[in-house]
């Protein structure tokens, strides 16, 4: 495929040539085998080709128009919505026989190699084709039919027959229905390669077109659109378009070309596209109101001017198109010899794949390390991810548990009288202090089971984002080594949080009083010794009431008590109040 596009772009120059039409019939055809090419590249393809998108509201006379720029009956007809795809018509001038004959045929790009002569088939494929994609309810879809005419009676061009735009949404269509098919058209419309064909019936007020209104939306300059007013023969007595083909109600460039189209009565009773062009011809002859405006109007008149600007719209933008295409293949080249030569024996195959594995592991280390060439300045990732979650977010989830919280005076005291059991202690028994230190160190279990659950976070992106340029080359193979990568990272969290667990339950069942953090029993006598020796002030004479001197307990006596009740304040024992 991209050979055969770099072949293309290759003779996209065109020769120097002082006609149009022979340029036309040189370029326009190179311009339709690219847009072939690209529509088999579906969403991949990144450059917009020149082509004419016709746009109206419904019943307008959009189809009418196409059949008259072709001469042939193939477009589905109806009441209703009856273009419910886009379809792109490409029209390729073809010469005569010999003898003098004319050979016409059309071919579907979905259909490759079979010809179709009886454009009644055309009809019944384009309306098989829309069924299978949007349904047989009136459903509309943007997916493309690609259909070429081949014939002597048409000049090179290539049209976008667009759906027409409806108010009420019918069958099986959603109902913002309008909304989609403005939102469809303006994905076309809105592309500078793009010519927009605006198509309004002269019985209608033109400031009100729809197809005017879109064009103005993504033509603002009206550089690109071409209006065409249609039903001509059905205004009212006494009224006229000259103003409108002269564009002296709303002025485009391009400019209007008016045409008559056959009416429903006309279709009913087969009458040919050939007697409808001789009938226009007639309607304009003998209407005095449009003498002096040959050149607008007509189908055959419209199908010359949509030919000229084609080409012309298609000779300006080619040194900008070549340019696109070109830095399109170098960069496709580029990324070709980067997936290496084809290998097909079993051997070679098991050595391109542990080549493979190996360069995703020293792809994965150095985004481990900080040591990836294409290292993200915008944000932490990567080993310096795994260092802060462990440095910050795990160490402040650890500091943000308060051991003291929600743990009371009167939790202490009642786990000291239970571990009392019917006696009363002397000193304070160990067994409550081990309970509540226990209580308090499960605590430290969920920030460290988050903590690892972040961590393997981190992991699954870093594989996601070892880009080796080989496995672009085997997407199965990076399928199945993300799934593969990923349950091994599965599996490993899991035994993680186990020994996580383990880690705290073991914490849990021995308290390290041999710790030197840890205030044991002497520790906290020599604690409040110290304390007791820091505060200790002389002690103010009391006098009773007679003002005669209270009796002093003996130093000795006083200091024992005091250091007494200070160790039991410290052990969580309050001395009883006399």
């Amino acid at each position: 495929m991209a050979e055969e596009a770099a072949a293309v772009a290759a003779s996209t120059q065109p020769p120097p040539q002082s006609s149009v039409a022979p340029l036309g019939s040189s370029v326009i055809p190179i311009v339709n085998k690219l847009q072939d090419i690209f529509a088999q590249l579906g969403s991949q393809s990144t450059i917009e080709l020149p082509q004419v998108a016709v746009v109206g509201s419904q019943s307008s006379g959009k189809s009418s128009v196409l059949e008259s720029l072709v001469g042939r009956d193939f477009l589905p007809r109806g009441n209703d919505i009856c273009t419910r795809r886009p379809l792109v018509l490409q029209l390729l001038q073809t010469k005569r026989k010999l003898d003098g004959s004319e050979e016409e045929y059309g071919e579907f790009l979905h259909l490759p190699g079979k010809r179709f002569y009886d454009f009644s088939e055309i009809r019944r494929e384009i309306q098989a084709e829309t069924d299978r994609e949007a349904g047989g309810n009136k459903g509309v879809s943007d997916r493309q039919i690609r259909l070429k005419i081949f014939s002597p009676n048409v000049l090179d061009i290539t049209l976008v027959d667009l759906p027409g735009i409806t108010k009420v949404p019918v069958g099986d269509q959603p109902s913002d229905i309008e909304a989609r098919i403005r939102t469809m058209i303006m994905s076309y419309i809105k592309q500078p390669s793009c010519l927009i064909l605006a198509v309004t019936p002269a019985n209608s007020d033109l400031a009100n077109s729809d197809a005017l209104q879109l064009a103005g939306n993504a033509d603002p300059d009206g550089t690109r659109t071409i209006g065409v007013i249609t039903k001509l023969d059905i205004m009212d007595r006494g009224t006229d378009a000259r103003n409108l083909l002269l564009g002296k109600v709303i002025p485009l460039r391009l400019g209007y070309i008016g045409v008559v189209n056959r009416s429903q009565e006309d279709i009913l009773l087969n009458r040919s596209i050939k007697d409808a062009l001789v009938a226009e011809e007639k309607f304009f002859r003998s209407r005095p109101v449009y003498n002096g405006l040959a050149d607008r109007c007509g189908v055959p008149q419209l199908a010359k001017k949509l030919n000229q600007i084609l080409v012309q719209h298609i000779k300006a933008i080619l040194p900008g198109l070549k340019s696109r295409i070109s830095s399109a293949l170098v960069s496709l080249a580029k990324e070709h010899a980067s997936y290496g030569e084809i290998t097909e024996s079993r051997a070679g195959q098991g050595a391109l794949l542990l080549n493979i594995l190996s360069k995703y592991c020293e792809a994965f280390s150095s985004i481990v390390e900080g040591k990836n060439e294409e290292m993200s300045t915008s944000e932490l990732s990567g080993g310096a991810r795994i260092h802060y979650i462990f440095q910050s977010i795990f160490v402040k989830s650890l500091e943000e548990v308060d051991p003291c919280e929600d743990l009371t005076d009167d939790d202490i005291r009642t786990a000291i009288q239970n571990a009392t059991g019917p006696r009363s202690a002397l000193f304070v028994p160990e067994v409550p202090f081990e309970v509540l230190v226990r209580r308090q160190i499960a605590r430290l279990l969920d920030p460290s089971l988050q903590c690892a659950r972040f961590i393997y976070d981190e992991l699954i992106k870093i594989s996601h984002r070892c880009m080796v340029n080989e496995l672009q080359r085997f997407p199965v193979l990076r399928k199945h080594m993300d799934q593969v990568i990923g349950n091994f990272l599965r599996e490993g969290l899991e035994p993680s949080e186990t020994m996580i667990g383990h880690i705290i339950e073991m914490e849990m069942d021995y308290i390290n009083t041999s710790h030197p953090n840890f205030i044991g029993g002497s520790k906290a006598v020599e604690l409040a010794n110290q304390q007791f020796r820091n505060s200790r002030v002389a002690l103010p004479i009391s006098r009773s009431k007679d003002g005669l001197e209270t009796d002093k307990a003996p130093g000795s006596e006083r200091s024992v008590k005091s250091r007494a009740i200070i160790a039991r304040q410290v052990n969580g024992i309050v001395a009883d109040q006399a």
